[in-house]
């Protein structure tokens, strides 16, 4: 059991016991197509919800009435085993499936898209929820809404939004990404809300996302034909809490430079409060966090560069901020030696895209990711003809508990990304290494205060808060129809032992938004007053 969990969910069972019943539905079922047909262009017939937002439609090939239960039984296994653990007499639920059906997504009177796809239920604690978050496996590759200037993708994603009743916290999220690193050529996904059917039956506001994966269009990175196993590719990885749970390949502990403590970051410089990356042992209850390799790798050979790789990198940037002194990689990127005629921070450098690196960090403190200490955090180096083989970090994720959601940073002040943490529980003292081991140089300090200046000034921050007030007028009418559709989410008491005072406070989706953008300004405004030049 992972302590982390426990606490969270020790409420969950009444939830998971009526998952499968259908909440109240005011609106009307539409007549779905049942056949697999491929992608046409011009109109057809509408759906019965008349909607500002896109419809999607999903319809199981089986015509079996139970076919359905692939989006609300499924919950992820380890999480599901976790559960068990703690809850007598929880029966293990099935694991993620996928079900073949067919997808229809209609804007008004037009269907833009009616292709055969495979649909599963996808995530980790988010599969214990009754609205569940679904992957999307098109047999063909489509372009969505124009998500992502059109690219065509087989992989796509609906998040279910369940515990941010302002549905728009990712939406937020995605956009302050994709203005703070999208100038620096990194990727976010691309977004859309939309309104989704399963089977006929009304199924809420779901936010339709790019699956994080290696691709030309999203995380462009040097993909290494089936079967290839030298080490000359691309290699996208997340730091990952659940790293233990992948199958060896795709999976390698971090030694985080022998454990060497990390100084948290708060600002004012009195905060001198020291944490050291992995479990001490003794009575230290910290979980250890390693990465996941998320793009495909066929060879020890590759795993096993990977990872001396992604050491030896932390270890030349701690080196450099800890002990003022500069290493570099020899010409194969196997080992790394000290870097005659190299300042620490041209060894940083050197090693890591420090621009994508400042853009992290000022993207997770003013989202306040609540998970930020321990997953859904991405990077990827090329190691293929015109790579950089320099660490860089982007395609960032999972909102949803950030942004004022969580008892972090809940008024909006306070420094958080690069600090020491608690974990969700408050159980043990944690830190995000990566963000946390450069911000005692003033050197990075000065990239950081460049790019919010920069990012402050063209109205980033603005935008994002007339955004949340746009949507939430624009869309009332599909988010008053979702939250017909699961009344229960204000009162599910697993999810309001995860919210702040606050967000409990709201009662509709309005209120949410308007919180939302207040929460925003507010934390906008206290890291403007430190970092603007």
């Amino acid at each position: 059991m992972k302590p982390r969990a426990a606490c969270i969910w020790a409420m969950l069972l009444p939830m998971l016991l009526t998952a499968c019943s259908k909440p109240a539905d005011s609106t009307p079922e539409s007549s779905l197509p049942k056949e697999n047909s491929t992608a046409v262009s011009e109109p057809d017939t509408a759906p019965a919800v008349s909607s500002s937002m896109p419809v999607l439609s999903i319809t199981t090939v089986s015509t079996d009435p139970d076919a359905i239960r692939f989006a609300t039984e499924p919950v992820n296994s380890y999480v599901s085993h976790s559960y068990a653990s703690w809850t007598p007499g929880y029966v293990i639920p099935p694991e993620p499936y996928y079900e073949p059906c067919t997808i229809r997504l209609t804007d008004g009177s037009s269907t833009l898209l009616n292709a055969p796809a495979d649909v599963k239920v996808r995530g980790n604690w988010t599969t214990l929820y009754p609205k569940k978050p679904l992957r999307l496996k098109f047999e063909e590759k489509q372009s969505l809404l124009g998500l992502n200037d059109g690219a065509e993708q087989k992989n796509w994603v609906l998040l279910a939004e369940y515990k941010d009743l302002s549905l728009l916290r990712n939406k937020t999220g995605f956009q302050l990404a994709s203005e703070i690193l999208g100038p620096d050529g990194l990727y976010v996904s691309d977004c859309a809300l939309v309104e989704v059917q399963i089977n006929g039956e009304y199924w809420g506001v779901y936010l339709l996302a790019e699956q994080q994966q290696a691709s030309g269009s999203r995380v462009d990175i040097t993909e290494p034909e089936k079967d290839y196993a030298g080490t000359d590719i691309g290699y996208f990885m997340e730091y990952d809490g659940y790293y233990d749970l992948e199958e060896p390949l795709h999976a390698f502990e971090m030694d985080y430079a022998d454990n060497a403590p990390l100084t948290g970051f708060a600002g004012d410089g009195t905060n001198t409060a020291s944490v050291r990356p992995l479990n001490e042992g003794g009575g230290d209850r910290k979980e250890n966090v390693g990465i996941t390799i998320k793009s495909d790798i066929y060879s020890q050979a590759q795993h096993d560069f990977i990872a001396s790789y992604m050491n030896n990198v932390y270890r030349i940037l701690y080196s450099a901020a800890y002990e003022d002194k500069a290493y570099a990689f020899n010409a194969d990127y196997t080992a790394i030696a000290p870097a005659e005629g190299m300042t620490p921070q041209q060894a940083a450098e050197a090693a890591v895209d420090l621009e994508s690196l400042a853009d992290m960090y000022i993207l997770s403190e003013v989202t306040v990711d609540a998970d930020l200490y321990w997953s859904s955090f991405f990077m990827d180096v090329d190691f293929g003809e015109g790579g950089d083989r320099r660490l860089r970090f982007e395609a960032p994720w999972d909102f949803d508990s950030a942004l004022g959601n969580k008892d972090r940073c809940a008024d909006g002040r306070g420094f958080y990304a690069a600090s020491v943490l608690t974990d969700v529980n408050s159980t043990y003292d944690c830190i995000n290494p990566w963000l946390a081991v450069l911000m005692q140089e003033d050197w990075f300090r000065e990239i950081v205060r460049e790019k919010w200046t920069k990012a402050y000034d063209s109205g980033v921050f603005t935008r994002a808060g007339e955004m949340i007030r746009n949507d939430a007028a624009a869309y009332a009418d599909a988010f008053d129809r979702s939250q017909d559709r699961w009344p229960g989410v204000r009162s599910d008491q697993s999810i309001r032992n995860e919210l702040c005072r606050r967000a409990m406070r709201c009662k509709n989706q309005a209120e949410s938004a308007d919180y939302l953008a207040e929460w925003l300004e507010k934390r906008v405004a206290f890291l403007n007053d430190y970092w603007h030049a």
